[in-house]
């Protein structure tokens, strides 16, 4: 038994997906038939299609240890296996962030990186470029018993010194339990990666089963970088506790507090705790309310963003395809939600990037082609008004057309001379925003940290990095006003036989916040942790700042694409212009001179029009059924979509259809 919505929400979501990636694709083939594309168009059409392709989705579950947080992964995502994927073990031993996803490139089994990495102040971005660091455990995808047995290692914990535990970050004399020959327990592994072709993960989804306080506290890229970008995530309570001091400390610092709520759900787990055969439906329902206010109340949030669950007893619902006990479970109200959270928001922000980006290149295309069917009116009445006359006519026309060629082709001297500008511009602006510059601030920064072992020295050298960081976004954001402002200007006075072009706005406002989110972050993990820094706190501090400037960088690098591709749509449209205008010109004159010549009859060059006509007639009537069935993909829901096309294909079970 799955649950439909969610299952039929991600089909559909896959089938939207495909459906947009094969169109873009047919009108790509259709501009190279055409002979309508050139080498930056079908950069841009790459680039889209290369992003639908690496398109996924993310969810995480965070939750402090016995939550249940495990056992909810397999009890949303995994019940068709018919058992358990992920160990749902109680205790501090599943203590291991840990990455649920598919990669065909690789073959099926589990990533490990030793708890030692720590020691190191090397991220674990970095690390993913270093697969020796990694252990490899392979297994069968086919069968359950063998993915149960390695999935164990995930759980696999080992005894150090307290020297050891403290060197890793992982020991805290007020917190830590010792063991009674002096060691302390701690993860084997830092971080896992769990590669399998589950048909969910195949389309895409990427399940992050994140460890609560006592890891994200220690684990910079859980609060920098995971979390706060994670299109969905799901924050697990358990009613046989409550809502601890640990809870509300994540929920808070980790959670809530990182903005972008959307998408931030809570889950009440185990509520099979308060079933009870003494007591009737009406009574259980109004304690589990009960617990659901009160859980609202201390986490200030909506009671409706809680979801009272037993995962547990939906599992085992599913397996056995007992229906009552799913309802009873509740399991399906929190998939709803999940779903519309995850799936329905994430088409939105494909739709919004790719709707923006095709629709230029569209509208750039159908410019052209008007364009082209204008010049060729042009000339049709232009030699239809030749016939019966006399050279001298044809002469004086001819020159007409020579001076209008001469005319152009001094206006390309002023779209050259733009172009040089737009160059020294483009300069400009990647000096503030360009990824060596910010590589040299990252070094600044990391040179002032090593010379500092004091609070101060460590703060005023974090404040110095992203006051400069901010300072290149504000001047690169006042560089990119001043080019939309200067091309703009600039195609106005190109106006002859170019279409009046429309600079696209841009900002980098969104890029602005995020390293203000970051850096407040930031600032709450160092006022959150350190009065003053110990050695191991200071080793902790360097490894934050490190895995803080990899995720600047990130956000950076997605800049410099974005504002690369807003470039190319500033300029590309007029570049297109000018040269089907110029060709037209070429034609146009060659048209005449060979009337003149008498090398040609005037009525086999209009025959030859009339050809070219009807050609580009052609040619636009298939442009609109291209693009029409695209904008249209742009305004469909996915339920919507998925009703009008057909139902999605099921998704297939591994071990249950073709494996054991």
């Amino acid at each position: 038994m799955s649950t439909t919505s969610l299952a039929d929400d991600f089909a559909a979501y896959d089938l939207w997906r495909a459906t947009l990636s094969r169109r873009i694709t047919d009108y790509r083939l259709w501009l190279n038939r055409e002979d309508l594309n050139d080498s930056q168009r079908d950069l841009r059409l790459q680039q889209l299609l290369d992003r639908l392709a690496e398109d996924r989705l993310h969810v995480a579950f965070v939750a402090e240890f016995s939550r249940g947080k495990s056992e909810l992964i397999n009890a949303i995502f995994l019940s068709d296996l018919k058992q358990r994927l992920l160990p749902s073990t109680a205790g501090r031993t599943t203590m291991c962030p840990t990455e649920l996803l598919y990669d065909a490139g690789k073959p099926p089994g589990i990533e490990l990186l030793p708890i030692d990495t720590r020691a190191a102040d090397t991220t674990i971005a970095e690390y993913r470029n270093f697969g020796e660091e990694w252990t490899a455990i392979g297994f069968d995808p086919t069968s359950a018993d063998n993915v149960a047995h390695a999935m164990q290692e995930v759980c696999r914990v080992k005894r150090v010194s307290t020297l050891e535990a403290t060197r890793y970050g992982l020991y805290d004399p007020d917190d830590s339990h010792r063991n009674e020959d002096g060691t302390v327990t701690i993860p084997a592994w830092r971080h896992a990666i769990i590669n399998f072709p589950h048909p969910f993960l195949e389309k895409g989804l990427v399940v992050y089963d994140t460890p609560g306080l006592n890891a994200i506290g220690v684990e910079p890229e859980l609060t920098f970088n995971l979390l706060p970008n994670a299109h969905a995530v799901l924050f697990v309570l358990a009613a046989d506790t409550g809502v601890t001091k640990s809870d509300i400390e994540v929920w808070r610092n980790h959670i809530y507090s990182r903005g972008k709520n959307r998408g931030r759900l809570v889950a009440l787990n185990k509520i099979d705790g308060l079933w009870d055969e003494l007591k009737s439906e009406a009574q259980i329902d109004a304690e589990i309310d009960a617990q659901v206010k009160a859980c609202a109340e201390l986490l200030g949030i909506d009671r409706s963003q809680i979801f009272p669950v037993s995962a547990q007893k939906g599992l085992l619902a599913k397996i056995h395809g007992d229906a009552a006990l799913l309802k009873k479970s509740r399991l399906a109200a929190l998939e709803n939600a999940l779903s519309e959270e995850l799936i329905s928001s994430k088409q939105a922000i494909v739709r919004d990037q790719t709707d923006a980006e095709l629709s230029d290149l569209l509208d750039t295309s159908t410019a052209l082609l008007e364009a082209r069917r204008r010049d060729i009116e042009e000339q049709q009445g232009e030699l239809r008004g030749l016939q019966g006359k006399n050279q001298d006519v044809v002469e004086r026309v001819m020159i007409k057309v020579a001076l209008d060629k001469e005319t152009f082709e001094r206006g390309l001297q002023q779209f050259q001379a733009l172009r040089s500008i737009f160059s020294q511009q483009n300069v400009k602006l990647y000096a503030q925003i360009g990824m060596d510059r910010i590589r040299d601030e990252v070094r600044v920064a990391s040179a002032a940290m090593l010379q500092s072992h004091f609070t101060h020295g460590m703060r005023s050298a974090m404040s110095g990095f992203f006051t400069r960081v901010d300072n290149h976004l504000a001047a690169s954001d006042g560089q990119i006003a001043e080019i939309g402002e200067m091309m703009a200007a600039m195609y106005l006075k190109l106006d002859h036989g170019i279409d009046p072009v429309t600079v696209p706005p841009f900002s980098i406002s969104r890029y602005r916040e995020e390293i203000h989110r970051i850096e407040s972050a930031y600032e709450q993990q160092f006022n959150t942790i350190y009065t003053f820094l110990t050695t191991e706190q200071y080793a902790l501090t360097v490894r934050f700042f490190e895995t803080l400037a990899s995720r600047v960088l990130q956000v950076f690098d997605a800049l410099n694409k974005e504002v690369d591709g807003w470039l190319k749509a500033v300029m590309s449209p007029v570049e297109s212009q000018v040269r089907e205008h110029q060709m037209q010109l070429r034609r146009r004159l060659d048209n005449i001179q060979r009337i003149h010549q008498a090398v040609d009859t005037l009525e086999d060059r209009i025959g030859e029009l009339d050809q070219m006509h009807f050609e580009a007639m052609r040619q636009a009537e298939e442009l609109v059924g291209l693009s029409q069935p695209l904008r249209e993909l742009f305004n469909e829901t996915l339920r919507n979509y998925a009703s009008r096309a057909g139902s999605p294909a099921p998704l297939l079970t591994l071990f249950n259809g073709h494996g054991e």
